[in-house]
């Protein structure tokens, strides 16, 4: 088991099969909360598909394809983050995040994307990282602005969600513009 330590109460966990369970009630607790932004919810509908879900993410990590983590707050599961792939051609990597409802406002995802990017930049040696979010998601937005990335664009149409597409904005980071 891999543990990144942010803080005294925050941390990162690689994702593994003994999160199964503890995810899966995360997931479905905040179904509601996490439809609004994630065409995925759907599709999670028990502890099985989360497992499935998570063998995926453990054959990316041995591909060498990034990987995905759960975060800890005192102890708590409360969302994920995580690389949607790592493009070694071009040093590029994009992250995709979530985070429980209760948990938002404390500046949980801030603090764990920052830890994504420090490993992207200085363990990984990539030059660029990418974030997409939906126009409308101030929140998911908020990140990205916080870390310093710049907006690139708007891609119209980029996503389906159930019943409607959405437009997402491009946010990104260049090793020679990050601040640690």
């Amino acid at each position: 088991m891999f543990t990144h330590h942010i803080t005294r109460d925050l941390a990162l966990e690689i994702l593994e099969a003994r999160h199964a369970d503890e995810l899966y009630q995360l997931t479905d607790s905040n179904r509601e909360h996490l439809r609004q932004w994630l065409p995925w919810v759907d599709k999670i509908k028990s502890v099985e598909e989360t497992r499935a879900f998570i063998h995926t993410t453990r054959r990316q990590l041995s591909d060498n394809n990034g990987f995905q983590t759960v975060i800890r707050h005192r102890g708590d599961l409360v969302g994920a983050v995580g690389h949607h792939g790592i493009s070694w051609n071009n040093r590029s990597t994009s992250l995709g995040y979530w985070l429980a409802q209760e948990a938002q406002g404390k500046g949980i995802m801030t603090r764990s994307c920052r830890g994504f990017l420090e490993h992207a930049f200085l363990d990984l040696a990539l030059n660029r990282v990418e974030i997409r979010c939906a126009v409308e998601n101030t929140r998911s937005r908020a990140i990205p602005e916080r870390l310093g990335f710049s907006p690139e664009g708007v891609i119209r149409d980029a996503e389906w969600l159930y019943d409607h597409y959405v437009d997402h904005v491009i946010y990104g980071l260049l090793t020679s513009e990050w601040k640690k």
